[in-house]
């Protein structure tokens, strides 16, 4: 089992980090690793509801494929992922979105993963802290594009 919690404070909103995170579609653009993702069922309305999507994830020679159920919550600021379908015995995700009092947000999140082939685990293993970190920038990156565009 891999697991990794990182609290990130950024200069923006807690609805803006909200978005930004609840747009799956967009992974592939900025993502690390992330080769694709495909809604396959939605019930969203105003921030709030469910959906599934299958993300496709190429490393090196590797590429799996795995479907997440993903809770939104934009009132609570929270973005729960559960795994569903692919190749891990346990995944999941856990974003949490807090409005500083001088500005900008404290962005948590927490990841807790298992691969079911023991050859992929200690592969992620080894690569983990690196991946996690880049995956972590990216987002912050992508917020900061977006975000200093609008204003």
């Amino acid at each position: 089992m891999t697991e990794r919690r990182t609290r990130t404070i950024v200069p923006h909103t807690a609805d803006a980090m909200f978005d930004l995170v609840a747009d799956v579609e967009r992974y592939p653009e900025f993502l690390p690793h992330c080769a694709a993702i495909r809604i396959v069922r939605s019930d969203l309305s105003e921030g709030r509801g469910e959906l599934v999507s299958d993300m496709i994830v190429a490393y090196g020679a590797f590429r799996e494929t795995f479907t997440t159920h993903v809770t939104l919550d934009r009132k609570a600021h929270r973005i729960e992922t559960r795994y569903v379908a692919g190749p891990f015995r346990k995944l999941y995700n856990l974003w949490r979105f807090t409005d500083r009092a001088g500005g900008g947000a404290e962005v948590d999140f927490t990841i807790d993963f298992e691969f079911r082939n023991v050859i992929l685990q200690t592969v992620a293993k080894t690569v983990f802290e690196r991946a996690f970190a880049k995956m972590s920038e990216a987002f912050v990156t992508r917020a900061d594009e977006v975000y200093r565009a609008r204003a």
